[in-house]
């Protein structure tokens, strides 16, 4: 890994005009949020997903010093990330890559169709078949428009592409499946191939009893604790930033032991 650091800029506005695009507040929206959490309602209201603002600058740091860190500690294999929508985290870890190491590949997984069908695990998340959808041309696009070497691009629903596309051995996952059966299958392919020291970073991942944190898709930490329930890996909670209509955020991440 190389002495020189990477321009913090790239983290914070360079890639998805953080300041010219972030999405105006919905005071309806806001106000609704308020008073759920004030009746102790677990249920949070989202606004319509906006282009160009889906993770936020605390996400972000997270996603650099985690897979930095698969690199300074010389963890073997390749980076992968499933469910890219249209690639603003994806770009991060490629610039990481051809900055620190562009010998490793970055692959991302997705169905360019949107989200699958909610199961009855997922509880309250609104969640709907087809949610999400992103294009391939605007995921290349974003790689482009920053010179970054195009990824391995892997379409098709997880079930179908994870069995037989993976690399064979994982130094940093990025898990951005939002639903109960998306993560969970998510976790039996990438799992085995996650080398020690490997770093799995799961979207979404939240607990509101450990922190007033957002909650939005439940299906998440049930299916990351169900199957690791039997592991020594733990997931660890991560901060993932504040915004006053949705509220804190939050996603996790395990350690490959």
């Amino acid at each position: 890994m190389q002495a020189t650091e990477l321009p913090n800029v790239f983290l914070t506005n360079t890639f998805d005009e953080w300041i010219q695009q972030k999405p105006s507040k919905s005071q309806t929206v806001r106000f609704a949020n308020k008073v759920l959490r004030k009746l102790g309602i677990n249920l949070v209201l989202a606004p319509p997903v906006r282009t160009g603002w889906m993770t936020s600058v605390e996400q972000r740091m997270d996603m650099y010093h985690l897979a930095g860190a698969a690199l300074f500690y010389n963890v073997p294999g390749d980076f992968c990330e499933l469910g890219c929508h249209e690639g603003k985290s994806a770009v991060v870890f490629q610039r990481i890559l051809q900055h620190y190491d562009p010998s490793r590949n970055l692959h991302l997984y997705d169905s360019f169709e949107g989200l699958p069908n909610a199961s009855a695990e997922d509880g309250h998340a609104n969640a709907h078949k087809g949610d999400m959808a992103a294009t391939k041309d605007a995921l290349m696009a974003n790689f482009k428009r920053l010179n970054l070497r195009q990824p391995i691009l892997h379409q098709g629903w997880f079930e179908d592409t994870l069995p037989t596309q993976l690399p064979d051995k994982i130094a940093f996952a990025h898990l951005d499946g939002d639903l109960y059966d998306s993560v969970k299958v998510s976790l039996e392919y990438v799992y085995p191939r996650l080398s020690k020291g490997a770093a799995c970073l799961i979207d979404d991942y939240s607990d509101p009893g450990l922190f007033d944190s957002v909650d939005l898709y439940p299906g998440v930490k049930k299916a990351c604790d169900e199957f690791l329930s039997d592991k020594p890996e733990k997931v660890a909670l991560l901060y993932g930033g504040f915004d006053s209509t949705m509220g804190f955020g939050a996603h996790g991440y395990f350690r490959k032991l």
